[in-house]
Formats: structure tokens, C-alpha cells, sequence
């Protein structure tokens, strides 16, 4: 078996090492509270000692956490793989089918859930998750007077623990030394964009190997701080704020509720980032919206200072040099404008903001380099631990996903699949054949479609399965079209659709913020996005916009005709991943008479669909023509 170091190893290394050195901070009634490193071990040692005294967990069963990010989460993760077991991370909105779909494929033995309404969703499935034999919770609040014999309060465990602990003293570390790197250490389950999610599994070695290479290109300093607020279920999440930290010793941070992410950010103004699109277009609209609400004053110097951020941006993106001038006027505007709009959006300290998980638009990385913030795409996915390749600094390129990772290998197939091969690579899917590598080399394909330059950046033109070809023979990636379309302000999400036919159609959801704020600004009275996404002047205003959008395009390409959606997209309703991907099979198979029917009509199309209450919501939609002759208003 593989000798090198595990997750506890490293744990039980800076526990002993950085005993009284920050290593978590959890906010709780607005008060950040430290948990040092030697307290981190200590709850990890008591929690996995209940866990194997109490409930017998041992070497390869499976442990599966449901719940936002918590100290508790990672005293779990670290505790169950103390003793060899898997854990499973489940994204804390899960529905029930989804937590009976996961829990049954794993075979997870324990379920670790944080409160009373995790709970109450996994007693409701109770007779469908058979193989789940206790379910240990962490608050405590509205449970004491529940009485199931499989619930188990996590202080309990812990309890317990440390009356082993003082019988025997070695317990923990002798069972942290009979795991090896090459044992597996998660399943992470891939989004499900395609198709019904799949199981990978990594080792120990495929975490650590993936923290190191990240932080060889990026060094990671021990004072550094990282806020952990994606989905610890995420593999990206996973890396930063589990692997990352055990590796590198920095601090990591988690917000108070899911809904003061904003607020902590700000607070805490980390060193890195990384987070997926819809993070980042997230921040943009909630800059616009506070720009349009801004004094005269504030925006007239904005606007005044934003062609040398553009400037700046320029250089930086395509390696050109900048005027000396330029320069000077992009300092003013830094010292004056630009460094209050990053410490307001908590970007004040930001070293790097990583981009991951789907392409961002070249519009918004452009925004960010104006406003003197290091956004770097780059581009993995839970087959390699999230992350295989990444813009070096000085080195960007607003249309690649960077270069390899050290110990990372690179290429595209002859029918222009990019294939990897890296130290981080999973070992296989969890019941499946490994039939994941391309020939019998090693490489791994993770379905994408691009090519390399002659620089050795990677561009990735789309997943394999969403291009497609039009009647006339244009090769289509929709995701191209569908972030050109996001870069509006006015438009969140976006579904381009046109396989053999004879022109591109899309699928518009309104961004309710950016769009409502307008409609009040216009005195526009509305009352629901349903019905503030049929008004007249919304649909006008929409047109424009992507007319405009459309202007960029070459006439064989643009999208011809749209529709507004007059429901938001919704991961509940199977519509888009944990993560905020859309899921363009099932989109394409729910609303196929609606796509279709872009093509045959020039007034209205029909729309049926359940509104979440076993009922069916039927009406009409306007399809609009686009006339790109039109101009933004």
C-alpha cells in the first residue's frame, strides 16, 4: 500500500505544529469565533473515535454529509476518513428524490446531517434509504423531543470519544496510521448536466497532488484567508477549503447563513477565490444594479476613470504594452474609484479569483481585470479534483482555460476530444466499469471539445454532446452564444437551440434584480417575475438587447428568434445543476414543443409546466423576432 501522507496525516502534522494558530472561523451572531488547529484535531480525534467505538465505522464504509459549510462538516469528513471510511459530500438542497438517489447509489452507512430540516427530509425517506442505519445531526435546535432511535446528537459521539480517548490514548492516531494515500477518501458526484450523476472516486494522493500543483503555481501563504462558502459537496470546494488548508495552513472561513455571503465576504476580504459563473456574474449584476442606484456625481466619476480600466484590462489580457499616461490615469482611478468598488464587493485582498466549473463570458473577465481584480479561468472537473489547468499570471488569455498543472499532461484526440492525464486523476466511477480512459494509456476525456495553441493554452470550445450543426452546416457551441447573452446586465440565464435547423433560437430567463430595479426606475408596476417578465416594455427591452448582442455575430449564426421564460430556471426542478449549470438535455426534452414552436410561429408559443404544487400552468408566450437593426436604449 501507498506510504504517502492522508488528510489526517496532515492534520494530525498541523495540529501538533500551529496548535494555537487560526485555522477556522465560523460567524455566529455576527461574531467571527477562531477555532484553532489544535482544536480542529481535537474535535476530529473525539468525533472519530465515537464514530468507531460507537456506530462501528471502519475501513471502506461510507459516510455521507448533508449540510451547509461548517466547521462540523469538516470534523466529520476528517473523522470518518481517520478510520478509512468514504465520505460523500450531498449539496445541502437536495430534494428527496436526489438524497434517495445518492444515499442508494453510495450505500452510505451513516448520513451526518446539520439541522432539524436535513433531518426531517431523511426521516421522510427513511423506508427508502435502507442502508442507513443513524443519522448524526450537529444543531440540535427543535430535535431534543424527536425520538427516532436512529438520530444521535453529535456532542454525544464526541462524549463518548473522549472517554476512549482517556482509556486509550493511542486509539486515534494507530487508526489513522492503517489508512494509505491510494485509499479512496471521497465520491464526489459529478453535476448531472448530461445524465444521472456518477460517483467518482479520489484518493488521498489524487486531493493532495491536485492542492500542491494548484499552490506550486499559486503559492498559498499560512496567513492567508480563504472564505468557504460554495457547496462543500462541490470537488472544487472540497480542494480549497479541506485539502488546501491541511496542506498549506491557511485560514479558512465560513459565512453565518448561506444569505449573509455577501456581507462576510466583505468582512473578511480573502486572498483567493474560486467559484463557479454564476458567482461571478452574480457580482457584476449586483455592481450594476449599485452603480445605477449611485449618485450623479459617483457615476459621472466612474464612467470617467472605466476607459483606463478598460485600458488596463487590454494590456493585461492580451500581454500589450500600456501607455505611460494610461498608466497614470488607471493609478488615479485606482486610488480614487477602483479600490473602494473591490473592497466593497470584498475583493480588497484578493491575490487570484479562480473561475471554474463552466466558461465565463470574455466580457466578464474583461470587467474584473478593469476593476484590478487577478480573475484567471481555468478548468478540471470532479474526475481530476476539479482543477487540471490555469492562466499563469502574466500570462492570461481571455479565451483559453490556461495551461497544464505540474505533474499534468495535456492533448486533443483526433476527433477533438482534450484527453488528460494527471496525478490527480480518479481511480474510477463507484459501480462501474473503468471505461473512462481513451485507449489504454491512461488519459482521461472529460467530454469536452477543444484545442491547444501554439502557446500551450487550452481553449475549450464546448462539452462534446452540446455541439451541434446547423441545416446550413455551421458548427454550433451554444455556450459560446449563451454567455454572450449572460453579459447582459438584464438577462441571467440563457438556452440556444438549433440542431439541423435553419437558424439559432433562445430560451431567455430575466435577471429579476437588474430587470426590476429598471422596470421601477421606468415606472413600470409589476408584481411577480412571471409577471414582470410578459410586460411589454420588458420584452422591448430584452429585444434590444440582445439585438445588439447579436450585432457581433456573423448573420449565419445569430439567433433569430427568442423567448422570454416566465418562470425562473430551478435546480429543484431538475432545470440546472447544484452548481448553477443548466442541464441542456433535460431542458432540451421538457420544453421541446416551446423550442420548436419558435420555428413555426411568429406570435405566440404554448407553454405547459407544473408549478411545484401537482398542478399544470398553461399560457402563452410572445416570440420576438429580432430586428438587429435596433440599438440599446
Amino acid at each position: 500500500m501507498s506510504k504517502e501522507k492522508t488528510l489526517p496525516h496532515l492534520l494530525i502534522e498541523r495540529g501538533t505544529k500551529m496548535g494555537n494558530q487560526v485555522a477556522l472561523r465560523q460567524k455566529e451572531l455576527g461574531i467571527w469565533n477562531e477555532i484553532s488547529w489544535a482544536d480542529y484535531l481535537e474535535n476530529v480525534r473525539t468525533l472519530s473515535i465515537g464514530l468507531a467505538s460507537e456506530l462501528d465505522v471502519k475501513k471502506g464504509d461510507k459516510v455521507a454529509i448533508l449540510g451547509d459549510n461548517r466547521p462540523q462538516w469538516l470534523y466529520s469528513q476528517l473523522a470518518a476518513q481517520s478510520l478509512g471510511a468514504i465520505v460523500i459530500g450531498i449539496y445541502q438542497e437536495a430534494t428527496g428524490d436526489e438524497l434517495i438517489y445518492y444515499l442508494n447509489h453510495c450505500d452510505a452507512k451513516i448520513v451526518v446531517a446539520e439541522d432539524q430540516e436535513q433531518v426531517d427530509k431523511l426521516l421522510e425517506i427513511e423506508e427508502l434509504i435502507p442502508n442507513v442505519e443513524k443519522i448524526i445531526y450537529y444543531n440540535d435546535k427543535s430535535l431534543r423531543t424527536y425520538k427516532n432511535e436512529k438520530l444521535l446528537y453529535m456532542r454525544e459521539l464526541q462524549k463518548a470519544g473522549e472517554t476512549l480517548t482517556q482509556k486509550e490514548p493511542d486509539f486515534f492516531n494507530k487508526k489513522a496510521e492503517q489508512v494509505f494515500g491510494d485509499d479512496v477518501a471521497i465520491i464526489s458526484y459529478t453535476s448531472g448536466s448530461t445524465g444521472d450523476p456518477k460517483g467518482v472516486m479520489l484518493t488521498h494522493n489524487n486531493l493532495i497532488s491536485a492542492a500542491k500543483s494548484l499552490a506550486e503555481v499559486d503559492p498559498v501563504a499560512e496567513k492567508d484567508d480563504y472564505l468557504s462558502f460554495l457547496p462543500l459537496a462541490w470537488i472544487g470546494e472540497q480542494v480549497m477549503s479541506v485539502t488546501m488548508s491541511l496542506c498549506k495552513g491557511n485560514t479558512i472561513n465560513f459565512p453565518e447563513q448561506p444569505t449573509t455571503v455577501l456581507t462576510d465576504l466583505r468582512e473578511i476580504g480573502p486572498h483567493s477565490l474560486f467559484a463557479p459563473p454564476r458567482t461571478y456574474e452574480n457580482i457584476i449584476s449586483r455592481f450594476k444594479l449599485r452603480i445605477d442606484g449611485a449618485t450623479w456625481f459617483k457615476r459621472k466619476v466612474y464612467n470617467f476613470f472605466k476607459p483606463f480600466g478598460d485600458k488596463m484590462a487590454d494590456a493585461k489580457l492580451k500581454q500589450e504594452p500600456i501607455s505611460l499616461p494610461a498608466k497614470i490615469m488607471y493609478g488615479l482611478g485606482d486610488f480614487l474609484v477602483f479600490s473602494a468598488i473591490r473592497d466593497h464587493l470584498g475583493l480588497s485582498r484578493i491575490k487570484r479569483a479562480y473561475n471554474n466549473g463552466a466558461p465565463l463570458g470574455e466580457e466578464a473577465i474583461h470587467f474584473f481585470h478593469s476593476l484590478g481584480v487577478n480573475l484567471k479561468q481555468c478548468y478540471g472537473a470532479s474526475e481530476v479534483c476539479g482543477i487540471s489547468l490555469v492562466q499563469r499570471d502574466g500570462d492570461l488569455n481571455q479565451s483559453s482555460v490556461g495551461l497544464p498543472l505540474p505533474n499534468t499532461e495535456v492533448k486533443i484526440s483526433n476527433e477533438n476530444e482534450v484527453l488528460i492525464k494527471s496525478s490527480s486523476q480518479f481511480v474510477g466511477y463507484y459501480k462501474e466499469a473503468s471505461d473512462h480512459v481513451s485507449g489504454t494509456d491512461g488519459w482521461v476525456s472529460l467530454g469536452d471539445h477543444g484545442d491547444i495553441d501554439d502557446k500551450g493554452h487550452l481553449h475549450i470550445k464546448d462539452q462534446a454532446n452540446s455541439i451541434f450543426t446547423t441545416q446550413n452546416g455551421e458548427t454550433i457551441a451554444p455556450s459560446y452564444f449563451e454567455n454572450k447573452l449572460k453579459n447582459s446586465r438584464f438577462i441571467k440565464e440563457a438556452l440556444v437551440y438549433g440542431k439541423d435547423k435553419p437558424y439559432l433560437v433562445s430560451m431567455i430567463n430575466i435577471d429579476m434584480a437588474n430587470v426590476g430595479r429598471w422596470a421601477e426606475k421606468n415606472q413600470i408596476v409589476y408584481t411577480t417575475f412571471a409577471d414582470l417578465s410578459i410586460k411589454k416594455e420588458v420584452l422591448q427591452l430584452i429585444e434590444k438587447e440582445v439585438a445588439s448582442i447579436m450585432k457581433d455575430i456573423k448573420s449565419e449564426t445569430r439567433i433569430k428568434k427568442i423567448v422570454i421564460f416566465n418562470k425562473e430556471l430551478d435546480a429543484d426542478d431538475g432545470e440546472l445543476t447544484r452548481t448553477q449549470k443548466i442541464r441542456r438535455g433535460y431542458l432540451e426534452d421538457k420544453y421541446e414543443s416551446l423550442l420548436e414552436g419558435l420555428y413555426s410561429s411568429n406570435g405566440q408559443v404554448s407553454l405547459t409546466y407544473n408549478n411545484g404544487n401537482q398542478s399544470d400552468v398553461n399560457t402563452n408566450l410572445e416570440v420576438i423576432d429580432l430586428d438587429t437593426n435596433k440599438e440599446v436604449a
